[in-house]
């Protein structure tokens, strides 16, 4: 288990607010620590911040008419503000969109050969790393000649990730890897995400709304919502922590309850306590 308290921080958010099409206020003063070597978890609800966050960390906000209008972020000490997606990749940080989005008319293969792009170090050592995904998603060695777009869901899951890993990243950004996934096929992608954090050193980020899932894989964990980090610790502590396991984890001391039972005003008076 990672021991967060004497890991460098790779990545540091700090009190960042995000603004959609000038007017609309996304986040508001959220900050985060992103240890090396770590899985860190972006926990929360459907419209909670977490997607946006990712993209205003992988600098991509721009895109969509968003932008941080307050507050810094940085990787290994140097602004994000100041690099561009492309140079971020090659610095290490890669971000797995939500809803997987592969190269629909390209093999498996050729999707993960993407990932590579940016490399200069010869194709032996693309070659190699290929391998090492196929160690880690067995399943795609045996598609590897299908055309993507004709996979699973969880195998189209496993190629954007394998993608990532090609690029050699450092640290990768992973938004909502349990979405529209068969619960088995969720163990089964936050297994390989515990074997490469183990195995090649990666740093991970994730979002996720499977807050039980989540925490059982990650080291750390942030709970956003409405656009606020509204608790934060370790994620052992999280599973634990009453007010996780009623409103996230669907449990109480009384024993199971929804989470549309309880009052919004009564969640809100007890995160403020």
């Amino acid at each position: 288990m990672l021991d967060a308290t004497n890991s460098e921080n790779l990545l540091e958010v700090n009190n960042i607010e995000v603004i959609y099409n000038h007017v609309i206020l996304v986040l508001k003063g959220v900050s985060l620590s992103v240890p090396k070597g770590g899985i860190t978890a972006l926990l929360g609800g459907n419209g909670a911040g977490k997607t946006t966050t990712l993209k205003a960390i992988s600098n991509l906000l721009a895109s969509e008419r968003g932008e941080v209008t307050k507050g810094t972020i940085s990787y290994r000490g140097e602004r994000v503000a100041d690099l561009n997606p492309a140079t971020l990749v090659k610095k290490g940080v890669i971000q797995v969109m939500e809803g997987r989005h592969c190269f629909e008319h390209l093999t498996v293969e050729e999707n993960l050969l993407t990932g590579a792009y940016t490399r200069s170090d010869g194709a032996a050592a693309v070659r190699q790393d290929l391998e090492m995904v196929y160690d880690y998603f067995p399943r795609l060695k045996e598609r590897r000649k299908s055309q993507a777009g004709y996979t699973s869901g969880g195998e189209q899951q496993m190629v954007a990730m394998g993608r990532a890993l090609m690029s050699r990243p450092e640290t990768i950004l992973l938004d909502e890897p349990s979405m529209g996934l068969a619960p088995q096929l969720v163990e089964q992608i936050f297994e390989i995400v515990k074997a490469v954090n183990e195995g090649e050193g990666v740093t991970f980020l994730l979002a996720e709304q499977n807050t039980n899932v989540a925490l059982r894989y990650a080291h750390y964990g942030y709970i956003l919502e409405n656009g606020r980090v509204v608790m934060d610790g370790p994620a052992a502590a999280l599973r634990e922590n009453p007010d996780v396991k009623e409103f996230y984890l669907g449990m109480s001391d009384e024993g199971r309850k929804s989470f549309r039972d309880v009052r919004s005003y009564r969640r809100r008076k007890r995160w403020l306590a």
